[in-house]
């Protein structure tokens, strides 16, 4: 019997997986695999296989699904496997869905200018803290893993820290319990303790600081964005390089933040769709 490798025949030949899988596996399978072929710019079946662990044979027949159903594209002459159109249409939609209004892209736009930083929005998607929209430039570059998506690591950015302050303590208990606290750099605080005395002064103060806890040598500070009801639903945030942090700056800052704030927090308010609330 001959094992599989990365040729135009083995795609085309159906593979039979030794045991049934569960339904979720399945799942958490071929999205892992969409992830990695995602991540590579592309790949082969046998390099998906490495990666993930996953026995070859169930890698073909979950590719070849995926092919079927246009999530995948299969490059035959090149034996490797690209991302679908139908992908496309997904992400369209996720923008259309989290779609950042106008007005509030010309404030972050306006944020970045004026503080001549990177500036970012972040609203609740469900359970979690997701950035909406961001702006930046070759001058004042965002941080390498902050983009559009980005949902990871409240406990370490400012814009995460000034909305885990908006909520109550047993959601942030149940946040912290799904996400955790990994220690990023030196300087991220991994105590439960030592956050929630935090996230109190953040409250008291309104603004949220983080100082080289998400990237070493940055910077980062947020305001919340509120509804009408004064609950925090979003946050407007900066980065900087931690040297040009000064008394003076670090006023300057807060000054811009606070007014881009409430610029956005009023959009919202006068009756415009609203960025979606904590479960």
């Amino acid at each position: 019997m001959t094992t599989p490798t990365d040729t135009v025949d083995d795609f085309d030949v159906d593979t039979q997986p030794a045991a049934r899988e569960s339904t979720v596996q399945t799942i958490e399978r071929t999205l892992a695999i969409l992830e990695i072929v995602a991540e590579r710019g592309g790949a082969s079946a046998r390099e998906v296989s490495d990666a993930l662990g996953y026995p070859i044979p169930t890698v073909y027949r979950l590719m070849q699904t995926l092919v079927k159903n246009d999530y995948l594209v299969h490059l035959r002459t090149e034996h490797r496997f690209e991302l679908g159109f139908k992908l496309d249409r997904l992400g369209v939609s996720l923008h259309r869905q989290v779609g950042v209004p106008r007005p509030v892209r010309a404030e972050i736009a306006g944020l970045h200018d004026r503080a001549e930083a990177a500036a970012y929005f972040a609203v609740y998607r469900g359970a979690d803290v997701v950035v909406a929209y961001v702006v930046d430039s070759p001058a004042h570059p965002r941080l390498t893993p902050l983009s559009v998506g980005f949902q990871e690591a409240a406990h370490a950015t400012a814009f995460g820290k000034v909305m885990l302050a908006g909520m109550r303590s047993e959601h942030v208990t149940q946040y912290m319990d799904v996400h955790g606290m990994p220690r990023l750099t030196p300087e991220t605080m991994v105590s439960r303790a030592e956050l929630e005395q935090h996230l109190e002064v953040v409250a008291q103060r309104g603004v949220a600081w983080e100082r080289e806890e998400f990237v070493p040598g940055m910077t980062c500070a947020a305001i919340g964005i509120r509804s009408g009801a004064g609950m925090i639903v979003g946050s407007v945030a900066i980065s900087v390089p931690s040297t040009e942090i000064t008394p003076v700056r670090e006023i300057e800052l807060e000054h811009l933040l606070r007014d881009t704030a409430n610029q956005v927090s009023r959009y919202y308010r006068s009756g415009h769709t609203r960025p979606a609330k904590s479960a």
